[in-house]
């Protein structure tokens, strides 16, 4: 087949001229690290999430890693996590020499199976499980009551991975803002919102936070903003605790702060294109992605699609020009945990099912509609040969 001379690419940012003026006013008032803006943009963030107060960090992964660091995490203990998620989730876990414990996932949400986690927690000794780790895959949210009742039985915290879930309900509450002891959101430069890096933490736990915001920026007790813009003695300041550098600068938060601004628009745009691609795809053969609750809100950060001749059909689209991708691979396969936990390919034989059937088509705001027709023709063209 001839390869079609337009592509589309799987992912592209939204950037428009509010961000890039945002960017340059930034730079003109000689402010560029945390500062000012990032302060705004953090109480922002926490409006719109409906929380108290949140921290922005220079990565997801960065605000996971603190999140451990702020339970203790020591070496040996364990976190239980889904097995299909992006490797931060259980490199995170690693940085402290414990170990993430991989648990299988629900076929229709992709997420964490309860029921796998359920025996998991029934049948083996908890006494170093430390953590959960749900992920709302795609940014379609876990079943997080089911989640939350497990950690209070084995006294565990629960840490949110929201990578992909902004903004993304669950039982009409904001992720974000539930009972969780933190929440850790991506700003990378595929995300629903973009800071080009970047990443925001919540914490329910006012100690937790504090120490956070200590952790993220060397351990320091001041803030640099606070050093250099007191009236007192503002060369002052220690360090108590081990930190990272692992702050946001006003550069990328000043671009957040105009994304933010755009949130609820770039939702809405990706929720037609989800709409668009289901009403045209119901009655192929494949498997489609579907809100689980009605009172749910799906981020639809990504549209998962599960097919039996997977390969064949990502050939297909290929050659027609169309971006694709594959969320995730199993973390059982990766050569690093291979070798580490000796896992056979079958130890996990949803997360395997669902591999085997997957593709993420391209779902992001700068698609226009003879972009988004364009994948829909291809798709059912790929499933007709």
């Amino acid at each position: 087949m001839k390869k079609d001379s337009k592509f589309i690419p799987f992912a592209l940012p939204d950037i428009g001229d509010e961000e890039i003026q945002a960017v340059v006013k930034s730079m003109k008032s000689g402010w560029l690290t945390t500062g000012p803006v990032t302060k705004k943009f953090e109480a922002e963030f926490a409006k719109f999430i409906s929380v108290d107060e949140c921290l922005a960090v220079s990565s997801a992964t960065a605000g996971l890693h603190l999140a451990l660091q702020a339970i203790n995490l020591q070496k040996n203990d364990t976190v239980l996590i889904p097995v299909n998620t992006f490797v931060a989730t259980a490199e995170v876990v690693r940085y402290f020499d414990a170990h993430p414990v991989f648990i299988d996932i629900d076929f229709d949400t992709m997420n964490i199976s309860i029921d796998y986690l359920t025996a998991y927690l029934e049948n083996n000794d908890t006494s170093n499980i430390k953590a959960i780790i749900p992920v709302h895959i795609a940014g379609q949210a876990c079943d997080m009551d089911e989640i939350l009742k497990l950690a209070k039985k084995y006294n565990l915290f629960v840490i949110e991975d929201a990578a992909h879930a902004f903004p993304c309900k669950y039982k009409n509450q904001m992720i974000g803002s539930l009972q969780s002891d933190f929440t850790v959101y991506s700003f990378y430069a595929t995300k629903t919102i973009t800071t080009g890096e970047g990443g925001m933490l919540v914490a329910r736990n006012k100690k937790h936070l504090s120490l956070i915001k200590k952790l993220r920026l060397h351990g320091i007790s001041r803030e640099i903003w606070d050093r250099y813009t007191s009236n007192k003695a503002h060369w002052h300041y220690d360090v108590d605790v081990l930190g990272y550098k692992y702050n946001l600068s006003d550069l990328c938060s000043s671009i957040g702060r105009e994304q933010l601004k755009k949130a609820n628009h770039f939702f809405n745009k990706r929720n037609s294109i989800a709409q668009k691609y289901n009403q045209a795809f119901k009655h192929l053969d494949i498997i489609l992605p579907q809100q689980k609750r009605e009172d749910d809100q799906h981020a639809w950060h990504l549209y998962l699609i599960r097919t039996k001749n997977r390969d064949q059909i990502l050939k297909f689209l290929k050659e027609k020009g169309i971006g694709t991708s594959l969320h995730f691979i199993p973390l059982h396969l990766m050569t690093y945990y291979q070798e580490l936990y000796h896992h056979k390919e079958d130890d996990f034989t949803i997360a395997m099912k669902s591999f085997s059937q997957l593709i993420s088509l391209p779902i992001y705001t700068k698609m226009s509609d003879e972009n988004i027709d364009y994948v829909i023709s291809s798709l059912i063209e790929a499933c007709s040969l």
